[in-house]
């Protein structure tokens, strides 16, 4: 297989964070797909806790300095890049001062939930989406990993929906026992602002929450940790989206 694009969205790739095995997966997929010839891009947040002059990440000029509204408030979107290193395959950044500046990604260093971990979601799929319209790159598959980018089938399907960029483009889904997280109260009015109301999992927000109710926007539904966990496996039995067990990086092929 090759000559796809293929867009990896994921909160977390080795060697930018630890490596756990969601960071891990996502940079071996990238790296697998890469090496036989295909398109592979990768956007991910850039939390406070990425070095930039280690991994030489320098801001696309061309790319930032469009603002986007969340729950009308104007919030600038700075996208930056860098290259995995030892490999010529670009990641993308999403930054933002008020976002993503923070050195920890969903809790403050005494381990107080973020009260806006729902807003950054909003805004890193916003730019994501947005990104990818201004570099003119239509992905055959895209490819989500971590809960933040589980939102991003929800604004393709709603927000964006009369929006055809990204019509012929595949979701495939992939499910990690993340830790899961209260999200704000008012994540509600936060989705309601960009017309998305149709949304259950806002009556009881957490990170699982929104992952469970995304599959149903996906393609394709596959384990991306072994065995998963507890309501989430329950939900991952349950999903009406075709669906796949768990497959390393030299096997996901035969779902794209």
């Amino acid at each position: 297989m090759q000559n796809q694009k293929i867009l990896y969205i994921t909160t977390e790739l080795y060697p930018y964070q630890e490596e756990s095995n969601l960071a891990s997966m996502v940079s071996k997929m990238a790296l697998q797909m890469h090496s036989e010839g295909n398109d592979v891009r990768v956007f991910m947040p850039r939390f406070g806790s990425i070095s930039e002059r280690r991994f030489q990440l320098h801001e696309v000029i061309r790319l930032s300095g469009m603002n986007i509204i969340i729950n009308d408030l104007d919030q600038p979107l700075i996208i930056k890049v860098a290259s995995l290193p030892g490999e010529r395959l670009q990641v993308y950044f999403i930054d933002n001062e008020e976002y993503f500046k923070r050195r920890f990604f969903y809790k403050d260093e005494e381990g107080n939930t973020y009260d806006d971990n729902g807003e950054r979601a909003i805004f890193f799929a916003r730019g994501v989406i947005e990104t990818i319209k201004k570099l003119n790159w239509v992905p055959d598959v895209i490819h989500l990993n971590g809960w933040m980018s589980s939102l991003i089938p929800i604004y393709l399907k709603n927000y964006y929906k009369s929006d055809y960029y990204f019509k012929d483009t595949k979701i495939v889904m992939s499910l990690y026992n993340e830790e899961n997280l209260l999200l704000e109260d008012d994540i509600k009015e936060k989705l309601k602002f960009d017309k998305i109301s149709n949304f259950n999992a806002v009556e009881s927000p957490d990170f699982q929450n929104v992952v469970i109710e995304s599959m149903s926007y996906a393609d394709v539904v596959v384990k991306g940790d072994e065995f998963l966990e507890g309501e989430l496996n329950k939900a991952f039995e349950n999903t009406t989206a075709q669906k796949s067990e768990y497959l390393d990086e030299n096997s996901i092929k035969k779902l794209y």
